[in-house]
């Protein structure tokens, strides 16, 4: 099965699945340029009303596949992650429809940057999410800091980037990064129910709304979004992250 798949059902509701589940949908560099792909499909479907991002099994995403790049640790690669995945979640983030993520288990590091961009994010009861990337000595390098900012403002964004700490669900609904919760391994069905009353009404309403909303956040997040790019490559070369690679390749916690 590919990697990713993009499934579009007689709702004009469209599935965009990470089916790499020996891994927690972890994104190989091949994975990375299939979601890509994805989102550009997406965007090639006018008739599409509401997308849903989930994973296969029973995680969402553990975001970069570190098996996968760990023979790429300089800075030219740092780039290149940063550039290919940056660049398909600012496409997801401009896709008129509405957008929907379903946690059906963890979203951690680049997982978690995928799930706060899109616009609506239904957690199972026994996922979680966590922008761990500091862990690593990163911060996120797709966006996602931006994103979390404005869904969750400047000291809280500050607080989970810096303590890496991970989220249950009802956490995350607290602090309005989980729209709904639902019950363990219905993250899916739950999203799916929500994106049905979505499509119900007219697309030119829906899209409108979600126009008027995003007409209100800053106009200047094209340029954080750029800065926040810049710093990650440094951070990917540093002696920190390659000896924190070592020992998470390695097993140790």
């Amino acid at each position: 099965m590919p990697d990713i798949t993009l499934a579009i059902d007689s709702r004009h509701i469209g599935l965009l699945t990470v089916n790499r589940p020996h891994v927690r949908n972890a994104l190989s560099w091949d994975a990375m340029r299939a979601f890509a792909e994805g989102v550009e499909q997406a965007h090639a479907t006018p008739a599409l009303r509401a997308l849903i991002i989930t994973g296969a099994g029973k995680a969402f995403s553990a975001g970069g596949d570190m098996n996968d790049l760990k023979d790429s640790p300089t800075r030219e690669a740092g780039l290149r992650l940063a550039i290919i995945m940056g660049d398909a979640l600012a496409r997801l983030d401009a896709l008129p429809c509405p957008t929907l993520a379903a946690l059906n288990g963890p979203a951690l590091g680049g997982g978690a940057e995928i799930a706060v961009t899109c616009d609506l994010r239904v957690m199972a009861e026994d996922a979680t999410i966590g922008f761990v990337q500091a862990r690593l000595g990163l911060i996120p390098g797709w966006g996602g800091g931006q994103r979390l900012m404005r869904v969750v403002g400047y000291a809280r964004a500050l607080e989970l980037l810096t303590t890496a700490r991970v989220l249950s669900a009802g956490e995350a609904h607290a602090l309005g990064l989980a729209n709904q919760i639902a019950g363990a391994g219905q993250a899916l069905v739950a999203a799916h129910k929500l994106a049905e009353q979505i499509a119900a009404h007219p697309p030119a309403a829906v899209q409108a709304a979600k126009r008027v909303l995003r007409y209100g956040l800053t106009p200047e997040t094209g340029a954080a979004l750029e800065h926040e790019r810049a710093e990650f490559p440094p951070l990917w070369e540093s002696d920190f992250r390659h000896e924190a690679m070592r020992k998470f390749l390695g097993g140790e916690r």
